[in-house]
């Protein structure tokens, strides 16, 4: 089973995230489980969202504590929360930062596989407004293929109506130019 974590903040779309994730999965045939945990509900607080996908049933309905994955959608969130903590030791941390690889790893001391991309700059630039979740799906999909990346354009289409084809380009834009430092 595959247990991802995403952090990120009220109206950056990581409950959307897992949620899409979690239906591109059972598109495929998979298992798929996503859901929030929620702190103060507010734009802007701090949100974690978590999915769960296999081959087989799920029957688990507790929180991710120690995921394969570790999926941030906002910057911020590195500094002021331990992202990391759980990470599996083979875990993946994929996260939205300006920043390279080797400077985020040394800067928060890393020593796990990592995947960035700066989704701020192309959500802003594909969507007018830096709500990351399509872009950061990318990112994750390049980081592990988790599941076919066409798998993804369903539920994206379907969640986002009139501005799906712009969350589309995002996502296959992150896709092209996340930074692996495995």
């Amino acid at each position: 089973m595959l247990e991802i974590r995403l952090h990120g903040r009220g109206g950056q779309g990581a409950v959307t995230s897992a949620e899409l994730l979690a239906l591109a999965a059972i598109s495929e045939g998979k298992y798929g489980q996503a859901f929030p945990s929620f702190g103060p509900e507010r734009r802007g607080a701090p949100v974690i969202a978590f999915c769960r996908i296999d081959d087989r049933q799920i029957k688990i309905r507790s929180y991710v504590n120690k995921p394969d994955i570790v999926l941030v959608l906002d910057p911020s969130i590195l500094r002021i929360a331990n992202v990391a903590e759980g990470l599996k030791e083979d875990g993946i941390l994929v996260t939205n930062t300006k920043h390279k690889a080797d400077e985020i790893r040394r800067e928060l001391n890393l020593n796990y596989k990592l995947a960035v991309v700066n989704a701020n700059r192309i959500a802003r630039e594909e969507l007018g407004l830096p709500i990351t979740n399509t872009t950061m799906l990318g990112a994750l999909l390049k980081a592990n293929a988790i599941v076919k990346p066409d798998s993804l354009i369903g539920p994206i289409r379907d969640r986002f109506g009139r501005i799906a084809e712009r969350n589309i380009k995002a996502f296959r834009r992150a896709l092209a130019e996340t930074e692996l430092a495995f």
